[in-house]
């Protein structure tokens, strides 16, 4: 079993805590885990992306080959169009749908969502909404784990573990919130 996922978005959106809480997981059930970053201006809403390799058997890359990434989570849309050349011809790419537009030639929404679309296998995710349910839209990349979560070899209740132990210092509340915004994701894995 192997499961190469490319975790890819803006800075501030939570990418590497994304990637923190599924490697965590992976190795709590005894997965071997190989990751790499990228981190281009995250301050500054830059691209940020992480390769990340589970694995039942040792990995000797953390970077992901071209045309082998099982799965593209992507905290932005257009995101996730930058890195299809990574994508499995039976990957499935996973992605919020709201944009930030942080570029002057940002393309439209619409035709950025109908390419995503248009893949063989693919989901968009109302993130920012269901966080905000949820009781943060600080929450949506919680929701974004729990939306590629029935794609991962990990159990839920693994995953769920390390989100409160991620938010555990900012209060029950949060840790809740953050639980609450998985769950609301994960309701869409099934």
């Amino acid at each position: 079993m192997k499961r190469d996922i490319i975790i890819a978005g803006v800075g501030g959106q939570g990418v590497l805590s994304i990637s923190t809480i599924i490697a965590a997981s992976a190795l709590k059930e005894g997965l071997h885990v190989k990751q790499a970053e990228v981190h281009g201006m995250a301050q500054r809403g830059g691209a940020v992306v992480s390769d990340l390799r589970l694995s039942d058997s040792p990995i000797h890359s953390s970077t992901i080959p071209r045309g082998c990434a099982d799965v593209i989570l992507s905290m932005e849309p257009l995101e996730s169009l930058r890195y299809l050349e990574y994508l499995s011809p039976e990957g499935l790419v996973v992605a919020s749908e709201s944009p930030v537009i942080n570029i002057s030639d940002y393309p439209e929404l619409e035709s950025v969502l109908a390419a995503i679309k248009n893949l063989p296998r693919s989901v968009l995710v109302d993130a920012d909404g269901l966080a905000r349910k949820a009781g943060s839209p600080r929450a949506s990349n919680m929701v974004m784990v729990g939306a590629v979560s029935g794609s991962l070899p990990l159990r839920q209740d693994t995953l769920e573990s390390f989100i409160t132990e991620a938010f555990a210092g900012k209060g029950e509340k949060m840790v809740q919130t953050n639980i609450d915004a998985f769950r609301a994701g994960r309701a869409l894995s099934n």
